[in-house]
Protein backbone atom coordinates (compact mmCIF):
# COMPACT_ATOMS: atom_id res chain seq x y z
CA UNK A 1 0.00 0.00 0.00
CA UNK A 2 1.43 3.53 -1.08
CA UNK A 3 2.63 5.25 2.34
CA UNK A 4 0.87 8.86 2.69
CA UNK A 5 2.77 11.67 1.18
CA UNK A 6 3.77 14.76 3.28
CA UNK A 7 6.13 18.18 2.93
CA UNK A 8 9.24 18.56 4.68
CA UNK A 9 7.52 21.15 7.60
CA UNK A 10 9.74 23.49 7.34
CA UNK A 11 10.09 27.58 7.90
CA UNK A 12 11.98 27.62 5.13
CA UNK A 13 9.40 26.05 2.48
CA UNK A 14 6.61 28.54 3.81
CA UNK A 15 5.53 30.62 0.56
CA UNK A 16 7.00 34.48 0.63
CA UNK A 17 4.08 35.99 -1.31
CA UNK A 18 0.04 35.78 -1.39
CA UNK A 19 -1.03 35.54 -4.92
CA UNK A 20 -3.61 38.00 -6.24
CA UNK A 21 -5.98 36.05 -8.88
CA UNK A 22 -7.98 39.14 -10.13
CA UNK A 23 -4.51 40.36 -11.68
CA UNK A 24 -4.33 37.88 -14.19
CA UNK A 25 -8.23 37.42 -15.17
CA UNK A 26 -8.40 37.74 -18.80
CA UNK A 27 -11.54 39.86 -18.14
CA UNK A 28 -11.77 42.93 -15.28
CA UNK A 29 -13.46 42.22 -13.07
CA UNK A 30 -16.56 44.72 -12.26
CA UNK A 31 -15.77 46.79 -8.85
CA UNK A 32 -18.06 46.97 -5.97
CA UNK A 33 -20.30 50.20 -6.21
CA UNK A 34 -21.65 52.72 -3.46
CA UNK A 35 -24.54 51.59 -1.67
CA UNK A 36 -25.74 55.23 -2.22
CA UNK A 37 -24.54 56.37 -5.05
CA UNK A 38 -23.90 53.08 -7.51
CA UNK A 39 -20.33 54.73 -8.40
CA UNK A 40 -17.46 52.64 -8.05
CA UNK A 41 -15.90 52.45 -4.71
CA UNK A 42 -13.11 54.27 -3.82
CA UNK A 43 -10.46 53.93 -1.09
CA UNK A 44 -11.00 56.25 0.74
CA UNK A 45 -14.79 55.10 1.03
CA UNK A 46 -13.58 51.47 2.37
CA UNK A 47 -11.47 52.82 5.14
CA UNK A 48 -14.40 53.87 7.42
CA UNK A 49 -14.59 50.17 8.40
CA UNK A 50 -11.32 48.73 7.19
CA UNK A 51 -7.28 49.96 7.56
CA UNK A 52 -5.76 51.56 5.06
CA UNK A 53 -3.11 48.76 4.43
CA UNK A 54 -5.84 46.25 4.33
CA UNK A 55 -7.59 48.86 1.79
CA UNK A 56 -4.58 48.63 -0.72
CA UNK A 57 -4.72 44.71 -0.94
CA UNK A 58 -7.69 44.49 -1.57
CA UNK A 59 -7.85 46.67 -4.50
CA UNK A 60 -4.36 45.99 -5.67
CA UNK A 61 -3.24 45.05 -9.44
CA UNK A 62 -0.18 43.19 -7.92
CA UNK A 63 -0.06 39.89 -9.04
CA UNK A 64 2.21 39.44 -5.69
CA UNK A 65 2.39 40.61 -2.77
CA UNK A 66 4.60 40.15 -0.37
CA UNK A 67 4.04 38.30 3.11
CA UNK A 68 5.65 40.66 5.98
CA UNK A 69 8.34 38.79 8.50
CA UNK A 70 6.19 38.96 11.32
CA UNK A 71 3.05 36.81 9.73
CA UNK A 72 5.60 34.17 8.32
CA UNK A 73 6.99 33.97 11.72
CA UNK A 74 3.28 32.91 13.06
CA UNK A 75 2.86 30.80 10.08
CA UNK A 76 5.44 28.78 10.93
CA UNK A 77 3.66 27.50 13.86
CA UNK A 78 1.50 24.85 11.66
CA UNK A 79 2.48 26.01 8.07
CA UNK A 80 3.33 24.11 5.56
CA UNK A 81 0.35 21.80 6.81
CA UNK A 82 0.09 18.19 5.10
CA UNK A 83 -0.59 16.61 2.03
CA UNK A 84 -1.85 13.24 2.52
CA UNK A 85 -2.90 10.64 0.23
CA UNK A 86 -6.02 8.94 0.96
CA UNK A 87 -5.03 5.37 0.49
CA UNK A 88 -7.61 4.33 2.65
CA UNK A 89 -10.23 5.25 1.34
CA UNK A 90 -9.39 4.97 -1.96
CA UNK A 91 -9.39 1.18 -1.34
CA UNK A 92 -12.45 1.49 0.26
CA UNK A 93 -14.32 2.55 -2.82
CA UNK A 94 -12.05 0.45 -4.79
CA UNK A 95 -11.56 2.94 -7.02
CA UNK A 96 -8.33 3.62 -9.27
CA UNK A 97 -8.52 7.51 -8.22
CA UNK A 98 -5.59 8.81 -6.19
CA UNK A 99 -6.90 10.89 -3.51
CA UNK A 100 -4.81 13.48 -2.10
CA UNK A 101 -6.08 15.91 0.65
CA UNK A 102 -4.39 19.38 2.26
CA UNK A 103 -5.59 19.04 6.02
CA UNK A 104 -5.39 22.34 6.99
CA UNK A 105 -7.37 21.31 10.66
CA UNK A 106 -3.61 21.53 12.20
CA UNK A 107 -4.01 25.39 12.76
CA UNK A 108 -4.40 25.85 16.37
CA UNK A 109 -8.02 26.98 15.68
CA UNK A 110 -8.49 23.78 13.46
CA UNK A 111 -9.12 25.68 10.29
CA UNK A 112 -7.46 27.33 7.26
CA UNK A 113 -8.80 30.78 8.98
CA UNK A 114 -5.73 32.08 10.49
CA UNK A 115 -4.42 32.05 7.04
CA UNK A 116 -6.22 35.35 6.93
CA UNK A 117 -6.57 36.29 10.28
CA UNK A 118 -3.39 36.76 11.53
CA UNK A 119 -2.19 38.87 8.75
CA UNK A 120 -5.90 40.77 9.20
CA UNK A 121 -4.62 41.60 12.94
CA UNK A 122 -0.66 42.52 11.92
CA UNK A 123 -2.06 45.16 9.61
CA UNK A 124 -4.54 46.29 12.09
CA UNK A 125 -1.87 46.36 14.46
CA UNK A 126 -0.01 48.46 12.18
CA UNK A 127 -2.45 50.74 11.48
CA UNK A 128 -3.42 51.86 15.18
CA UNK A 129 -6.57 50.01 15.29
CA UNK A 130 -7.47 48.83 18.77
CA UNK A 131 -10.22 46.48 18.61
CA UNK A 132 -11.82 44.31 15.89
CA UNK A 133 -15.55 43.61 15.38
CA UNK A 134 -16.46 40.41 13.50
CA UNK A 135 -19.27 38.02 12.60
CA UNK A 136 -18.98 33.92 12.28
CA UNK A 137 -20.80 31.44 11.24
CA UNK A 138 -19.70 28.02 12.64
CA UNK A 139 -17.33 29.77 14.36
CA UNK A 140 -14.11 28.64 13.11
CA UNK A 141 -13.58 32.48 11.88
CA UNK A 142 -14.06 33.59 15.11
CA UNK A 143 -12.09 31.40 17.00
CA UNK A 144 -9.38 32.26 14.50
CA UNK A 145 -9.54 36.41 14.69
CA UNK A 146 -9.93 35.73 18.59
CA UNK A 147 -6.28 33.72 18.73
CA UNK A 148 -4.95 36.35 16.23
CA UNK A 149 -6.09 39.08 18.04
CA UNK A 150 -4.57 37.87 20.82
CA UNK A 151 -0.83 37.32 19.72
CA UNK A 152 -1.10 40.89 18.43
CA UNK A 153 -2.89 42.71 21.95
CA UNK A 154 -6.07 43.72 20.24
CA UNK A 155 -9.71 43.64 21.79
CA UNK A 156 -11.86 41.40 19.67
CA UNK A 157 -15.77 41.26 19.76
CA UNK A 158 -17.30 38.50 17.69
CA UNK A 159 -21.13 37.99 16.43
CA UNK A 160 -22.02 35.02 16.23
CA UNK A 161 -24.66 33.53 13.82
CA UNK A 162 -26.88 32.33 16.54
CA UNK A 163 -28.03 29.05 15.46
CA UNK A 164 -24.37 27.69 15.64
CA UNK A 165 -23.64 29.38 18.76
CA UNK A 166 -26.37 27.42 20.21
CA UNK A 167 -25.42 23.89 18.24
CA UNK A 168 -21.55 24.77 19.02
CA UNK A 169 -20.92 25.90 22.21
CA UNK A 170 -17.53 25.24 22.32
CA UNK A 171 -16.54 27.35 19.30
CA UNK A 172 -17.82 30.47 21.58
CA UNK A 173 -15.55 28.82 24.60
CA UNK A 174 -12.37 28.72 22.40
CA UNK A 175 -13.15 32.64 21.27
CA UNK A 176 -13.49 33.23 25.13
CA UNK A 177 -10.50 31.33 25.91
CA UNK A 178 -8.61 33.67 23.35
CA UNK A 179 -10.24 36.68 25.39
CA UNK A 180 -12.78 37.53 22.64
CA UNK A 181 -16.51 39.06 23.71
CA UNK A 182 -19.22 36.93 22.24
CA UNK A 183 -22.45 37.38 21.00
CA UNK A 184 -25.05 35.33 19.44
CA UNK A 185 -26.20 37.31 16.68
CA UNK A 186 -29.20 38.68 15.87
CA UNK A 187 -28.70 40.79 19.67
CA UNK A 188 -30.00 43.24 21.38
CA UNK A 189 -26.59 44.95 21.13
CA UNK A 190 -26.99 46.88 17.91
CA UNK A 191 -30.16 48.51 16.11
CA UNK A 192 -30.44 45.66 13.33
CA UNK A 193 -30.23 43.06 16.10
CA UNK A 194 -32.79 44.46 17.74
CA UNK A 195 -35.11 45.19 14.52
CA UNK A 196 -34.20 41.63 13.15
CA UNK A 197 -35.84 40.36 16.98
CA UNK A 198 -38.56 42.95 16.80
CA UNK A 199 -39.69 40.84 13.78
CA UNK A 200 -39.09 37.29 14.98
CA UNK A 201 -37.82 36.78 18.18
CA UNK A 202 -36.73 32.86 17.10
CA UNK A 203 -34.72 34.48 14.15
CA UNK A 204 -31.87 32.02 14.14
CA UNK A 205 -29.28 34.51 12.42
CA UNK A 206 -27.90 34.16 9.11
CA UNK A 207 -23.69 35.42 8.10
CA UNK A 208 -25.76 38.39 6.14
CA UNK A 209 -27.45 39.41 9.80
CA UNK A 210 -24.09 38.87 11.78
CA UNK A 211 -22.15 41.01 9.06
CA UNK A 212 -24.80 43.89 10.06
CA UNK A 213 -24.45 43.79 13.12
CA UNK A 214 -20.28 43.84 12.97
CA UNK A 215 -20.03 46.79 10.66
CA UNK A 216 -22.92 48.62 12.74
CA UNK A 217 -20.71 47.93 15.53
CA UNK A 218 -17.45 49.29 13.87
CA UNK A 219 -18.52 52.61 13.25
CA UNK A 220 -20.41 53.34 16.76
CA UNK A 221 -16.80 52.38 18.30
CA UNK A 222 -14.06 54.51 18.18
CA UNK A 223 -10.91 52.79 17.28
CA UNK A 224 -12.20 49.63 16.11
CA UNK A 225 -12.20 48.06 12.37
CA UNK A 226 -14.15 45.23 10.84
CA UNK A 227 -12.63 42.14 10.48
CA UNK A 228 -14.08 39.66 7.21
CA UNK A 229 -13.41 35.55 7.14
CA UNK A 230 -14.26 34.98 3.59
CA UNK A 231 -15.58 37.00 0.38
CA UNK A 232 -13.26 39.95 -0.45
CA UNK A 233 -10.11 39.88 -1.98
CA UNK A 234 -7.60 40.40 0.44
CA UNK A 235 -9.10 37.27 2.00
CA UNK A 236 -9.18 35.01 -0.66
CA UNK A 237 -5.50 36.54 -0.73
CA UNK A 238 -4.57 35.83 2.38
CA UNK A 239 -5.76 31.73 1.41
CA UNK A 240 -3.21 30.76 -1.72
CA UNK A 241 -0.54 29.81 1.03
CA UNK A 242 -2.35 26.76 0.52
CA UNK A 243 -2.30 26.00 -3.19
CA UNK A 244 1.29 27.08 -3.15
CA UNK A 245 2.11 24.76 -1.15
CA UNK A 246 -0.06 22.38 -2.73
CA UNK A 247 1.53 22.51 -5.96
CA UNK A 248 4.65 22.04 -4.70
CA UNK A 249 4.02 18.74 -2.52
CA UNK A 250 2.11 17.74 -5.84
CA UNK A 251 5.26 17.61 -7.65
CA UNK A 252 7.08 15.74 -4.66
CA UNK A 253 4.67 13.33 -4.76
CA UNK A 254 5.31 12.84 -8.90
CA UNK A 255 1.64 13.39 -9.65
CA UNK A 256 -0.44 16.77 -11.01
CA UNK A 257 -4.20 16.38 -10.29
CA UNK A 258 -6.90 15.98 -13.12
CA UNK A 259 -9.83 17.32 -10.53
CA UNK A 260 -9.31 20.12 -7.59
CA UNK A 261 -12.40 20.13 -4.77
CA UNK A 262 -13.31 22.49 -2.25
CA UNK A 263 -16.63 23.25 -0.19
CA UNK A 264 -17.40 26.75 -0.98
CA UNK A 265 -19.90 29.10 1.38
CA UNK A 266 -18.27 32.68 1.06
CA UNK A 267 -15.34 31.18 -0.59
CA UNK A 268 -12.21 31.71 1.25
CA UNK A 269 -11.01 27.93 1.42
CA UNK A 270 -12.16 26.91 -1.81
CA UNK A 271 -9.82 30.28 -3.22
CA UNK A 272 -7.01 29.32 -1.48
CA UNK A 273 -6.85 25.94 -2.79
CA UNK A 274 -7.69 26.84 -6.37
CA UNK A 275 -6.35 30.24 -7.33
CA UNK A 276 -2.47 29.25 -7.56
CA UNK A 277 -4.10 26.48 -9.78
CA UNK A 278 -6.24 28.54 -11.42
CA UNK A 279 -3.00 30.39 -12.47
CA UNK A 280 -1.69 27.65 -14.27
CA UNK A 281 -4.69 27.36 -15.94
CA UNK A 282 -4.50 31.14 -17.34
CA UNK A 283 -1.14 30.74 -18.28
CA UNK A 284 0.22 27.28 -18.69
CA UNK A 285 -2.98 25.66 -20.07
CA UNK A 286 -2.90 22.96 -17.23
CA UNK A 287 -6.16 20.98 -17.66
CA UNK A 288 -7.57 20.51 -14.32
CA UNK A 289 -11.16 20.64 -13.41
CA UNK A 290 -12.00 22.64 -10.60
CA UNK A 291 -15.36 22.44 -8.67
CA UNK A 292 -16.98 24.40 -6.10
CA UNK A 293 -19.22 22.34 -3.82
CA UNK A 294 -22.14 23.82 -1.69
CA UNK A 295 -25.03 22.90 0.10
CA UNK A 296 -28.29 22.23 -1.43
CA UNK A 297 -30.14 24.71 0.87
CA UNK A 298 -28.10 27.50 0.37
CA UNK A 299 -26.72 27.02 -3.35
CA UNK A 300 -25.44 30.67 -4.48
CA UNK A 301 -23.19 29.41 -7.26
CA UNK A 302 -25.91 26.70 -8.62
CA UNK A 303 -29.31 28.35 -7.74
CA UNK A 304 -27.67 32.01 -7.47
CA UNK A 305 -27.75 34.90 -10.18
CA UNK A 306 -24.71 36.76 -11.05
CA UNK A 307 -25.66 40.65 -10.15
CA UNK A 308 -24.76 43.17 -7.98
CA UNK A 309 -25.89 42.70 -4.74
CA UNK A 310 -25.38 43.66 -1.13
CA UNK A 311 -22.70 41.55 1.22
CA UNK A 312 -24.74 42.03 4.27
CA UNK A 313 -28.72 42.10 4.85
CA UNK A 314 -29.16 45.69 6.53
CA UNK A 315 -27.65 47.10 3.13
CA UNK A 316 -24.48 48.54 4.97
CA UNK A 317 -21.57 46.85 2.64
CA UNK A 318 -20.99 48.37 -0.87
CA UNK A 319 -22.27 46.45 -3.71
CA UNK A 320 -20.42 43.14 -5.40
CA UNK A 321 -20.87 41.34 -8.43
CA UNK A 322 -21.56 37.94 -7.22
CA UNK A 323 -23.69 34.84 -7.69
CA UNK A 324 -26.33 35.75 -4.65
CA UNK A 325 -29.36 34.25 -3.63
CA UNK A 326 -30.15 37.57 -2.46
CA UNK A 327 -29.45 39.45 0.73
CA UNK A 328 -32.11 38.70 2.57
CA UNK A 329 -32.55 35.63 2.20
CA UNK A 330 -32.32 33.31 5.29
CA UNK A 331 -30.81 30.18 4.85
CA UNK A 332 -32.04 26.79 6.41
CA UNK A 333 -30.94 25.69 9.55
CA UNK A 334 -28.01 23.42 8.32
CA UNK A 335 -25.00 22.49 10.45
CA UNK A 336 -22.42 23.69 8.13
CA UNK A 337 -23.18 27.36 9.35
CA UNK A 338 -19.77 28.21 7.68
CA UNK A 339 -21.48 27.90 4.43
CA UNK A 340 -24.78 29.17 5.17
CA UNK A 341 -23.93 32.90 3.39
CA UNK A 342 -26.59 34.21 0.22
CA UNK A 343 -23.18 35.17 -1.72
CA UNK A 344 -20.01 33.95 -3.42
CA UNK A 345 -16.84 35.83 -2.93
CA UNK A 346 -16.54 38.02 -5.79
CA UNK A 347 -13.25 36.92 -7.30
CA UNK A 348 -14.58 33.52 -7.15
CA UNK A 349 -17.81 34.04 -8.76
CA UNK A 350 -15.65 36.05 -11.93
CA UNK A 351 -13.68 32.46 -12.18
CA UNK A 352 -17.03 30.63 -12.92
CA UNK A 353 -18.03 33.33 -15.37
CA UNK A 354 -15.20 33.00 -17.27
CA UNK A 355 -15.76 29.23 -17.38
CA UNK A 356 -12.46 28.51 -15.11
CA UNK A 357 -14.06 26.70 -12.68
CA UNK A 358 -17.65 24.48 -11.87
CA UNK A 359 -19.94 24.21 -9.28
CA UNK A 360 -22.20 21.51 -8.20
CA UNK A 361 -24.44 21.33 -5.00
CA UNK A 362 -25.41 18.52 -1.73
CA UNK A 363 -27.64 17.72 0.61
CA UNK A 364 -26.82 17.87 3.82
CA UNK A 365 -27.23 14.17 5.08
CA UNK A 366 -25.16 12.83 1.79
CA UNK A 367 -22.65 15.28 3.14
CA UNK A 368 -22.93 13.35 6.65
CA UNK A 369 -22.55 10.25 5.05
CA UNK A 370 -19.60 10.93 3.25
CA UNK A 371 -17.60 12.73 6.26
CA UNK A 372 -18.31 9.66 8.27
CA UNK A 373 -16.69 7.42 5.54
CA UNK A 374 -13.55 9.66 5.44
CA UNK A 375 -13.66 9.55 9.49
CA UNK A 376 -13.75 5.37 9.35
CA UNK A 377 -11.38 5.37 6.37
CA UNK A 378 -8.88 8.29 7.02
CA UNK A 379 -9.22 8.66 10.95
CA UNK A 380 -9.91 12.36 10.84
CA UNK A 381 -13.33 13.53 11.69
CA UNK A 382 -14.08 16.40 8.83
CA UNK A 383 -15.95 19.56 10.00
CA UNK A 384 -19.38 19.75 7.75
CA UNK A 385 -17.86 22.22 5.54
CA UNK A 386 -15.18 20.19 4.14
CA UNK A 387 -17.54 17.29 4.09
CA UNK A 388 -19.35 18.90 0.95
CA UNK A 389 -16.02 18.57 -0.81
CA UNK A 390 -15.53 14.92 0.58
CA UNK A 391 -19.36 13.86 -0.69
CA UNK A 392 -18.28 14.84 -4.28
CA UNK A 393 -14.43 13.45 -4.05
CA UNK A 394 -16.19 10.16 -3.06
CA UNK A 395 -18.61 10.66 -6.17
CA UNK A 396 -15.95 11.64 -8.46
CA UNK A 397 -13.85 8.50 -7.37
CA UNK A 398 -16.93 5.80 -8.10
CA UNK A 399 -17.34 7.56 -11.53
CA UNK A 400 -12.93 6.57 -11.84
CA UNK A 401 -14.12 3.03 -11.09
CA UNK A 402 -17.27 2.65 -13.26
CA UNK A 403 -15.35 4.31 -15.83
CA UNK A 404 -11.99 1.99 -15.09
CA UNK A 405 -10.00 5.30 -15.28
CA UNK A 406 -7.33 6.77 -13.13
CA UNK A 407 -7.80 9.92 -12.26
CA UNK A 408 -6.15 11.89 -9.79
CA UNK A 409 -8.30 14.04 -7.55
CA UNK A 410 -7.01 16.98 -4.60
CA UNK A 411 -9.12 18.51 -1.59
CA UNK A 412 -9.10 20.60 0.62
CA UNK A 413 -9.79 19.11 4.07
CA UNK A 414 -10.50 22.63 5.26
CA UNK A 415 -10.75 21.79 9.09
CA UNK A 416 -11.62 19.30 11.43
CA UNK A 417 -15.30 18.37 13.08
CA UNK A 418 -13.93 18.04 16.83
CA UNK A 419 -15.99 20.75 17.78
CA UNK A 420 -19.06 19.50 15.69
CA UNK A 421 -19.89 16.21 17.87
CA UNK A 422 -23.58 17.45 18.00
CA UNK A 423 -24.06 17.11 14.45
CA UNK A 424 -22.42 13.70 14.14
CA UNK A 425 -24.39 13.13 16.95
CA UNK A 426 -27.99 14.22 14.88
CA UNK A 427 -27.01 12.21 11.69
CA UNK A 428 -25.77 9.05 13.77
CA UNK A 429 -28.66 8.66 15.56
CA UNK A 430 -30.93 9.12 12.42
CA UNK A 431 -32.62 12.36 13.21
CA UNK A 432 -30.53 14.34 10.65
CA UNK A 433 -33.47 15.77 7.53
CA UNK A 434 -32.05 17.79 4.64
CA UNK A 435 -32.55 21.79 4.55
CA UNK A 436 -32.36 21.77 8.75
CA UNK A 437 -30.40 21.39 11.82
Amino acid sequence: MSQPIRFDLTQKELPRAWYNLPADFPEPMPPPLHPGTRQPVTPDLMTAIFPENLVMQEMSPERWIEIPEPVREIYSLWRPTPLLRAVRLEKALNTPAHIYYKYEGVSPAGSHKPNTSVPQAYYNKLAGTRRLATETGAGQWGSSLAFATRLFGLECVVYMVKVSYLSKPYRGLMMQAWGAEVHASPTEHTEFGRKMLAEDPDCPGSLGVAISEAIEDTVKHPGTKYSLGSVLNHVCLHQTVIGQEAIKQMELAGEAPDVIIGCVGGGSNFAGLTFPFIEHKLKRGAGYRIVAVEPSSCASLTKGELRYDFGDTAEMTPLLMMYTLGHRFMPPKIHAGGLRYHGMAPAVSHAKKLGLIEAVAYPQTKVFEAGVLFARTEGILPAPEPSHAIAAVVDEAIRCREEGRKKVILFNLCGHGMLDLTAYDTYLSGKLRNGEA
